[in-house]
């Protein structure tokens, strides 16, 4: 072969590379560029509505943020415990979240009460504050009754001057079927909006997940196991079946058990979010199987068109990654305590006559949420520590 023709084989490979190169990196940035795009219409806080300010007596833990204190630090409880996973510390410094995401993650989860695949009518049937720290491997979830009588922004229009409601219907009102708000995010962008209006609620993105879909996701990871200290009969006198009875022990359920279990409410509202919670431990632990992890994003993107969010691809496999590195006792159900709230009734325009809300200062109810979402409550428990606020209900196990 003669220079002539090396030179020209040398030119010739030197330019398949580059177009290999220049193809391969267009493929990776259109991935990335994929990946970053939310799977639904990103959530925005509509303009003029104001997030109530912290209590002007919160403070933020010291450790609350990026930046972890070691033991021994003046005014700080000992963290060896919870520091273990991460390695000795000698001095005080910054730590990186896990899974590349953002230090904290703060998700709205709402169960709507549609029975259907759709979205266009249904109740906030079930609405969940999440917190995620990527940072200490945790997640807190904190439980808003629905029955709570709260302003709902940009209803009076439809409602002839009517601004409060339930907070379950800010997001059946949101949803296309009523269609009383102009935020893309719909149902979950309304209630969102009514959150932060009465609660300082602040909120990175949703997840809307209705009845038949539920059903179909315990189904596809082929059931859950919920061990139940007590039996529970929830059976009515409108409705005695079987099938609202779960044995006391361990109990395999499939989708509709589930759904079933987590909607008994004939013994109140807070027990029935205790049952919500046991099913979302439940649900919790399967996903975390490791023949199940690798499969989270393929799961939420073969739901896609049946779930609400705003969650990217990237966002979820961040989720899916961080998930088997949290320890079950980091993982927190919380309420609000009971004691604060007492049942009446209020005169409600809309259906004419009188519903059932609950009265509680709202001034104490943004106390829990500020804290909660300064990842300071519920608190991790240190020996010798103590809060002046009551402790969370349950704790996956």
């Amino acid at each position: 072969m003669s220079g002539y023709q090396k030179l020209i084989l040398g030119f010739l490979a030197l330019t398949a590379g580059l177009l290999v190169g220049v193809v391969l990196l267009f493929g990776v940035e259109t991935y990335q560029t994929w990946a970053r795009q939310p799977l639904g219409p990103a959530l925005v806080l509509p303009a003029g509505i104001s997030p109530q300010s912290l209590p002007p007596t919160w403070t933020a833990s010291p450790w609350a943020g990026s930046t972890m204190p070691v033991a021994g630090t003046p005014g700080v409880p000992a963290v060896e415990s919870t520091l273990a996973a991460f390695g000795p510390v000698s001095a005080p410094q910054t730590y990186v979240p896990r899974c590349d995401g953002p230090p904290a993650m703060n998700l709205l989860a709402v169960g709507s009460d549609q029975r259907s695949d759709s979205y266009v009518y249904g109740l906030g049937d079930v609405i969940r504050l999440v917190r995620v720290d990527f940072i200490v491997p945790k997640v807190t979830v904190l439980e808003f009754p629905r029955d709570l009588w709260v302003e709902i922004p940009g209803i009076s229009d439809n409602l002839d001057g009517q601004d409060h409601e339930k907070l379950n219907q800010a997001y059946l009102y949101g949803n296309r079927g009523f269609g009383y708000t102009d935020d893309p995010a719909q149902g979950p962008g309304l209630l969102a909006a009514t959150l932060a209006l009465n609660f300082g609620v602040q909120l990175d993105h949703y997840v809307g997940v209705n009845m038949r879909t539920f059903v179909n996701v315990v189904d596809a990871v082929e059931g859950i196991d919920i061990f139940l200290d007590e039996g529970m009969d929830g059976r009515t006198a409108e409705d005695d079946s079987k099938r609202l009875v779960f044995p006391k022990g361990q109990n395999h359920l499939n989708g509709d058990q589930a759904l079933t279990l987590a909607r008994i409410r004939n013994e109140g509202v807070f027990a029935r979010a205790d049952n919500q919670d046991l099913v979302l431990c439940a649900l919790r632990e399967k996903l975390t199987h490791p023949e199940v992890i690798t499969q989270i994003p393929q799961l939420m993107t073969s739901f896609q068109d049946n779930i609400q969010t705003d969650l990217s691809p990237q966002e979820i496999t961040q989720l899916a990654c961080l998930g088997p590195q949290i320890q079950p006792q980091n993982i927190v159900f919380a309420s609000f305590p009971q004691e604060y709230f007492k049942g009446t009734r209020i005169y409600d325009p809309v259906f004419r006559k009188k519903v059932f809300i609950w009265d509680v200062d709202y001034k104490i109810l943004r106390e829990y949420v500020a804290r909660f979402q300064a990842g300071t409550w519920p608190p991790i428990t240190y020996p010798g520590s103590s809060s002046n606020l009551k402790e969370p209900a349950i704790v996956c196990h």
